[in-house]
């Protein structure tokens, strides 16, 4: 009764979370247990528990956003005197990631309603896209770390779900499986992670871990420790959020439906690793943090290069994804820790954008192929062209996207990641050369951010159809635009611009996301960075964009051929894939076999051997028991049974054969006596 009262007695602000979460749990359990096999009802039950759990989580978000934190708990289970309690804990951070999450999510699924209308796994994928939104829910809402890594598990789970979504194709159940694996890499790290604060502070409560600023330092857990407290939990958020060397799943994630890729890179797996880091932020002292930079830098910078050359429409998003990331993770790593979450919001609703985009596309293409009856890809951008006069809504909005990746003055992407530039290059003022190269790597790959999205833009909406060269007579035709599809996009564009996030455009520090996290002094423009910086990524992003357009739109330069050491470098993914097949993967697999010819020719040979041994024992036991223990007992018995027997055969009843025995008797007696 005291719980029960102590539920009723809970604020507005708990039901609400709870709400938001369990709405899109309640459509995954509807789907599967109500919802008939081949109806459509599953895709309107989904989009709508998402759309509600919008509604709450805004609600929630203005009541929580810029007030002090809400924290609830209860008793979950002891073990001795250890009291382990599960509840929820809602602050700036966990309401700015409910509303992310909702607001793609929910235009994934009405995009989704006709993406996957004719797919005969309709309820399936709206099932497992349910259950996904729930996990990813939960996972930012929870107040320890043993209810996290259980909506970890349960997110990778969900993941490995939908990439693999087609299982009938190999390539997805590959890829589902080599996300899945390459994840439990990550995961054990988060899990050693937990062990150590757990076994130093006998707690998984993040108010208890995280709350106070003196659990990390002299008096309390530190030194190599929390350096390797530190770095676990950085292996956790870098298999989740695909930073080198764990990312080489991402790309290969692009085997499941393109809808799930979209809310995939948006804002729940891979943005779940950015969340923990922010989680766990406390943690980190300064030499993890520095391995956090360089690992991001090194990432943004690397899968930026690989992007330069694809010609998967779907892989130059996946690497852009994982460099994108990177400048997240390196943001993280420097301390510009209100930058890192202002430009996963702002990352996540123009890439869901590019995405949705993207899946138009390849729909169109797809259209085409058939149509034409032409053996081509429909995601190979080679075969493109022409198409912003076929797709003019998706032509519209996917530059709208294309600029806030770029990071082109007026929208979210020019905030976002001019502040995490500006504060890069002061993290490294004062610094050695080495930790400048970070900062002036970002800086790089946001140049060549700026070539691979123009490149792809020149080549999939410029110029004539490739599909002309194949089909001379073909002259293409606007196409009709599903309103569910240009629906959600268009509301998507509208978060790709400055006003969503600040009314000054050219201010990142006047954006609400920025100030969120951050305290009022910090606001000066203290440096010649905030100056320079803005100004030198956009005067030589315009001239990056126009090359681009000269060699892909207009062809009228050659300047990038397509051989060399550094095209075929690009192109292979830096050979990483490669090496993880023929050294990693080999060696592993011919390890295994050893273990294998240990475990069946030694292990088991000895196993067999004492089995024979026992068994050539027991044989000789069983013997000796029959034949001579048996035997002897055996002997005993019918001797005394046949004394016995000629005991009675002198019990015949008769008066003279007793007479006459008795004097045989006494007769032999006599005899005996004589003789002797």
């Amino acid at each position: 009764m005291e719980k029960l009262q102590q539920i009723q007695n809970y604020p507005t602000e708990i039901w609400l979370a709870l709400i938001t979460v369990l709405l899109p749990f309640a459509a995954f359990i509807t789907n599967f247990l109500v919802v008939k096999t081949a109806s459509r009802m599953a895709g309107f039950v989904s989009a709508v528990c998402i759309f509600l759990s919008l509604v709450s989580s805004g609600l929630l978000f203005f009541k929580i956003w810029n007030h002090p934190q809400l924290h609830v708990q209860t008793l979950w289970f002891q073990i001795g005197a250890v009291k382990i309690y599960a509840g929820l804990l809602l602050n700036n951070l966990s309401v700015l990631m409910l509303v992310l999450v909702d607001v793609t999510a929910l235009a994934v699924h009405i995009y989704s309603l006709a993406y996957i209308r004719y797919d005969p796994k309709f309820r399936r994928y709206f099932r497992y896209l349910s259950f996904f939104c729930f996990a990813m829910l939960a996972l930012v809402v929870v107040d320890n770390l043993l209810l996290m890594y259980a909506c970890w598990e349960l997110v990778g789970f969900a993941s490995y779900l939908l990439i693999g979504f087609w299982f009938t194709r190999e390539k997805a159940v590959l890829a589902s499986k080599k996300a899945f694996i390459m994840n439990r890499i990550g995961d054990l790290g988060f899990l050693i992670g937990i062990m150590i604060l757990f076994a130093h502070f006998h707690t998984f409560d993040l108010i208890q871990l995280f709350g106070n600023p003196n659990n990390f330092g002299t008096n309390n857990l530190s030194g190599t420790w929390l350096t390797i407290a530190g770095l676990c939990f950085f292996l956790g958020a870098a298999a989740k959020s695909a930073q080198f060397p764990l990312h080489t799943w991402l790309p290969d994630a692009m085997e499941g439906p393109t809808a799930v890729s979209a809310l995939i890179h948006a804002a729940t797996m891979v943005a779940a690793g950015v969340f923990l880091l922010a989680r766990v932020y406390p943690v980190f002292n300064p030499e993890v943090k520095t391995v956090i930079a360089i690992t991001g830098s090194f990432t943004a910078f690397m899968a930026a290069t690989i992007a330069l050359t694809q010609n998967d429409l779907k892989k130059i998003l996946a690497y852009s994804t994982i460099s994108q990331l990177g400048f997240m993770v390196a943001a993280m790593g420097v301390g510009a820790y209100s930058s890192a979450m202002f430009h996963l919001m702002a990352h996540a609703f123009f890439k869901c954008l590019l995405f949705l985009s993207a899946g138009v596309i390849i729909h169109e293409m797809q259209h085409l192929k058939e149509k034409l009856h032409l053996d081509i890809d429909p995601q190979n951008i080679l075969y493109m062209g022409g198409l912003r006069k076929v797709l003019p809504v998706t032509f519209v909005v996917c530059v709208i996207a294309a600029l806030a990746l770029i990071g082109f003055p007026l929208t979210s992407g020019y905030l976002s990641k001019d502040s995490i530039l500006i504060q890069a290059f002061e993290w490294a003022e004062g610094k050695s050369f080495f930790f400048k190269i970070i900062p002036v790597s970002i800086l790089i790959t946001s140049w060549m951010t700026a070539f691979y999205i123009a490149r792809l833009m020149f080549k999939v909406f410029w110029g004539e159809s490739r599909l002309k060269q194949m089909v001379p007579t073909f002259q293409p035709h606007l196409s009709a635009e599903k309103k569910l599809f240009t629906l959600p996009m268009l509301f998507l564009s509208v978060f790709c611009l400055f006003p969503v996030f600040s009314l000054n455009p050219l201010l990142y520090e006047h954006s609400w996301v920025f100030r969120g996290f951050l305290n009022a002094d910090y606001f000066e423009r203290e440096n010649i960075y905030h100056t320079i910086i803005p100004a030198a990524v956009n005067l030589i992003t315009i001239p990056v964009v126009y090359v681009a357009y000269l060699r892909y739109a207009r062809q009228q330069v050659n300047w990038f051929p397509e051989h060399g050491f550094l095209f075929k470098l690009s192109y292979n993914h830096w050979y990483i894939d490669i090496f993880y097949q023929k050294q990693v993967v080999k060696t592993v697999v011919w390890f295994s076999k050893k273990l294998y010819a240990f475990d069946r020719l030694v292990i088991d040979g000895f196993i067999n051997l004492l089995a024979k041994a026992g068994l050539f024992l027991s044989r000789i036991s069983a013997w000796f028991d029959k034949y001579l223990v048996d035997g002897t007992v055996n002997f005993i018995a019918f001797r005394v049974r046949d004394l016995g027997s000629f005991a009675r055969s002198f019990q015949t009843g008769k008066v003279q054969q007793y007479l006459l025995t008795m004097l045989l008797f006494i007769l032999g007696i006599y005899l005996f006596k004589t003789l002797i």
